[in-house]
């Protein structure tokens, strides 16, 4: 396949990244040559290394985000990242973080750090889709960053959050679903702001 058509199929199919099996499908080649042409396509720079064993055409418009809300499904940003996002958090975090119901995972894609955080899969609600990515209300992303730090998985920047947007009564519900502990944690967060 010629570099122009390869690039023009794997653009025409609407995507963002390309795995091996997407490549096959593509192509019709099998794993083994594909291999090789892969090898030939990126020394040639008509596809580029977005992380293990995820490409993308070079030159290619793509978001960080998106490809890493579908690359490890069920996941929704939350943490960090939906906070400063909803402007609930001032600094902007050097990681990209989602919530999934899978093992804890941290990859690099594009030169991104992007950490996927187990939660329980009874906590997987609160968020909803934004573009091309799901992504936590912000009353959620606190709970889900208050929980990680009751289980000594994250810290808190309390002096450099913003509560005004976040709706109290919305927290105290949410937070209801939440072990005793992330609630006794949000009361004294709550008394502090």
């Amino acid at each position: 396949m010629k570099d122009i058509e390869l690039v023009r199929e794997l653009t025409s199919t609407g995507k963002e990244f390309f795995t091996l099996a997407d490549l096959e499908k593509v192509t019709g080649l099998a794993r083994r040559s594909l291999k090789v042409s892969l090898n030939r396509w990126l020394k040639r720079g008509v596809l580029e290394r977005a992380g293990p064993s995820i490409y993308v055409v070079t030159g290619a418009t793509v978001s960080v985000e998106v490809i890493a809300g579908q690359l490890y499904f069920p996941c929704y940003m939350s943490f960090e990242s939906a906070l400063n996002r909803s402007g609930v958090l001032n600094l902007v975090p050097y990681s990209l973080t989602f919530a999934t119901s899978r093992k804890t995972r941290t990859i690099t894609i594009l030169e991104r750090d992007v950490v996927y955080r187990q939660i329980k899969e009874e906590l997987f609600f609160g968020f909803g889709l934004m573009g091309a990515v799901y992504v936590a209300e912000p009353e959620k992303a606190l709970l889900d960053l208050v929980y990680m730090v009751t289980l000594g998985k994250a810290s808190l920047p309390f002096e450099e959050m913003n509560f005004r947007s976040i709706s109290r009564q919305k927290l105290l519900d949410y937070g209801r679903r939440f072990p005793p502990r992330v609630e006794k944690r949000l009361d004294e967060m709550l008394t502090k702001a």
